[in-house]
């Protein structure tokens, strides 16, 4: 069967079993807000690591996972939730296919796979954090950080350092640039067509959009240039009826902070258009071991909302040009890559975690 096809000849029995993890975990779909059958696979998956794997409440049956051994220095993040629509999983001899692949199912089992070699080696003082919601608001990422402020989790401290795992190719990256996201509401006064009083929600949005659509967002010496996607736009009720309701939803690259990129939109409105903001952070910059090349991208992650966590560094298997498309994959050379990085990169953390506080 296609579908599971693993190319055990070419990468071993290893990599073979690791593929059919994958594959089943894909299988198990985790759409934001839908997370909680993946997150009870998931919980189980690092209990048979070795891993004592507590769940965080974010509400409506959701929760994220905290798994540690000891008291961890060092912890990697990655979410468990994937962007719609769901499609099931196959492998060929080089790539896992399917909705999460790499975002961030194929990250997650890496981080897993690193986490039972750690253990098995005897390290400790290391954790992982699992969060949901990261494709819409983060609300895992931010139930994460008050159970860690307000005392919740129980560590005797709190963690040095943070890696957050997305599709990097395995290369670490410097910063990505922030977010905003926002729905603009329009209304207007619904009539006959042929006697347009209006105003038409509809024309006052489009103008709206296009006037932001075409606008400057900022320019950054290390980031680059800020962009805008309006994604979703709808309204009115048929072709003949001048529109009574509009709306679009929209996302800011920013390069910029929040204030001004919140300026820089509602200077595009009009007397009939107001702006609801859901999300809003500036650049964020991370740590980079030394020697390390590493490059700028454009998406966002969790690492805003988890400031307590630790200093944080970014870095995963998968490439981030085959995420949230139709045709999501990993490459099996890629996953396994990706193991052996955060193998060697939790212990060099906790050597260095170690090292400052004993400056400290």
């Amino acid at each position: 069967m296609e579908g599971h096809r693993t190319g055990v000849g070419r990468t071993g029995p290893a990599a073979s079993a690791l593929v059919a993890e994958l594959l089943d975990w894909i299988e198990v779909a985790s759409v934001s807000g839908t997370e909680a059958p993946f997150t009870d696979l998931a919980r189980r998956a690092l209990e048979r690591r070795g891993l004592d794997v507590e769940p965080i409440d974010v509400g409506a049956g959701r929760a994220s996972l905290f798994a540690r051994v000891g008291s961890p220095r060092v912890v990697l993040c990655t979410h468990l939730d994937t962007v719609p629509p769901w499609f099931g999983a196959r492998a060929d001899r080089t790539h896992v296919h399917g909705r999460g692949a790499c975002d961030a199912k194929g990250v997650a089992l890496a981080m897993a796979e690193a986490s039972r070699r750690l253990v098995d080696g005897g390290l400790g003082d290391f954790g992982l954090l699992w969060t949901v919601g990261e494709e819409v608001d983060s609300d895992g990422a931010l139930a994460a950080q008050r159970a860690l402020v307000s005392g919740a989790l129980e560590l005797d401290q709190a963690p040095s350092f943070i890696v957050v795992g997305e599709p990097t190719g395995n290369r670490f990256v410097r910063g990505h640039k922030g977010m905003l996201r926002a729905a603009l509401r329009a209304k207007g006064v619904p009539s006959h067509s042929s006697d347009p009083r209006g105003p038409s929600a509809v024309h006052a949005l489009v103008g709206c959009c296009a006037r932001l659509i075409g606008q400057d967002w900022g320019q950054h010496p290390v980031f680059g240039a800020g962009s805008l996607n309006v994604g979703v736009i709808a309204g009115g009720v048929a072709d003949n009826v001048v529109a009574g309701e509009a709306h679009a939803d929209l996302l800011v690259r920013a390069v910029e902070g929040p204030k001004e990129v919140e300026a820089r939109l509602r200077g595009g409105l009009s007397g009939e258009v107001e702006l609801d903001v859901h999300v809003r952070y500036g650049p964020v910059e991370f740590l980079v071991p030394e020697g390390e090349p590493a490059e700028v991208v454009a998406f966002g992650t969790d690492a805003p909302y988890l400031p307590a966590w630790g200093q944080p560094l970014l870095m995963g298997p998968g490439d981030i040009a085959d995420a949230h498309t139709e045709h999501e994959r990993i490459a099996i050379g890629e996953l396994e890559r990706g193991i052996a990085r955060y193998v060697d990169l939790v212990p060099a953390l906790l050597e260095r975690a170690v090292a400052q506080g004993t400056r400290g």
